[in-house]
Formats: C-alpha cells, sequence, structure tokens
C-alpha cells in the first residue's frame, strides 16, 4: 500500500470546516500538508450510494481527479439499532431545512422515531466513520472506524456538532456533546478509523 510521507500534500474532500479541523488536529503530528475540497473551491460531488463506503468513496475520488493529489474523504453518521440502521448514510438529511441544517430537529425527530416504534431502553446505536484515501491513479484504500453506545433525552451539552447531544458513549456517563473536543476526538468513530488509517499509510 502506498504511504504517505512528512511534506506531502493531502486534500481533505470536504466543505465542513469542524470535519476539516478534527482531521488536520488528527494528521498534525504526522507533518502532512492538509488542504480541503472547499478551500480549493471543488465542487462538492452527489452523493449518490447507500454505503458509508460508497460515498466516501466518490468524493475521494472525485477530489482526486480535479487535483492530481491524494485525498482523503470521511463519510460518517448515527446508526439507531431500532429503526433498522437510520438515519445512518442520510444522517446529514434528517437535518436539512429550506433553511440549512438544523441538528436539533434532526435530534427531534430520531428520537420521535423512537418513541413511535416503541423501543426499549437501552436505545442502542452507533456513530459510524469510513476513511477513503484515494490516489490520482484511481486506487483507493478504506478504514473503518465506530462507537458503541445509546441514545439518550433530552439532548445534553452543546460541544462537538450533528447528534452529539442525544448520543451517550459506552463506558461514559456524559454525551458526546458534553465531552471536550479533544476528549470526544480521542475515542470517537473517527478516531478509530484514524488510528486504522494512520497504522496503514502514515
Amino acid at each position: 500500500m502506498t504511504r504517505l510521507a512528512r511534506g506531502d500534500r493531502l486534500v481533505v474532500a470536504t466543505h465542513n470546516t469542524g470535519k476539516l479541523e478534527e482531521i488536520a488536529a488528527l494528521l498534525e503530528p504526522f507533518g502532512v500538508d492538509v488542504t480541503s475540497a472547499g478551500a480549493l473551491g471543488l465542487p462538492e460531488p452527489e452523493e449518490t450510494e447507500s454505503t458509508f463506503v460508497g460515498n466516501a468513496r466518490i468524493k475521494a475520488h472525485a477530489a482526486a481527479r480535479a487535483t492530481g493529489l491524494p485525498s482523503l474523504a470521511d463519510d460518517s453518521g448515527l446508526a439507531v439499532d431500532a429503526l433498522d440502521g437510520a438515519p445512518g448514510v442520510y444522517t446529514a438529511d434528517w437535518a436539512e431545512t429550506p433553511t440549512g441544517r438544523d441538528f436539533d430537529m434532526a435530534m427531534r425527530r430520531t428520537w420521535q422515531a423512537l418513541e413511535d416504534a416503541g423501543a426499549p431502553e437501552p436505545r442502542r446505536a452507533a456513530f459510524c466513520c469510513t476513511l477513503v484515501l484515494a490516489w490520482p491513479d484511481g486506487t483507493d484504500a478504506v478504514f473503518e472506524g465506530r462507537m458503541e453506545g445509546r441514545i439518550v433525552w433530552p439532548m445534553r451539552g452543546d460541544q462537538g456538532h450533528g447528534y452529539d447531544p442525544i448520543f451517550q458513549p459506552d463506558g461514559w456517563s456524559m454525551t458526546f456533546g458534553e465531552m471536550d473536543r479533544w476528549e470526544k476526538n480521542r475515542i470517537s468513530h473517527r478516531a478509530d478509523a484514524f488510528a486504522r488509517f494512520v497504522a496503514g499509510c502514515l
């Protein structure tokens, strides 16, 4: 497998500044020069696949083709057991409104769906992260991470982003929304996927 070296330039295939900050912080010790698809003005490709790995591949290969640089994409989301894995790849879509994304609404929607389903406690869920590193020659490598936990209500905490205030990871009494962001980054689904990425590519 081709590896990245100190000083190499890597495109992170995202327009999400919060996600870019997390990824850049994780890569900082390795001396990789990180930029983003958003900073380069690349369009966001349509995510047409029904799996995390499929959508991550779309984003990574689009950025690699457009820039001629290795490109890293992440597709991640919340999979709730009692909702047959929903919202899953549609995690961000559940937050869409005519004026932008509203994750408070998405969290209320998730909880109401569990109530409507009569789901028993604990309401098990997992945050999933798939990373794809794509090279300009069309090859890629896939790394998957997962954080198991449960859905809690009401929302707790104002840290993090997305569904963090309703997700309590196993082994913790706090939600992701109550954790210091760097503590969360150390144990999260993305950290799990990154540990695999680092072992394989750095």
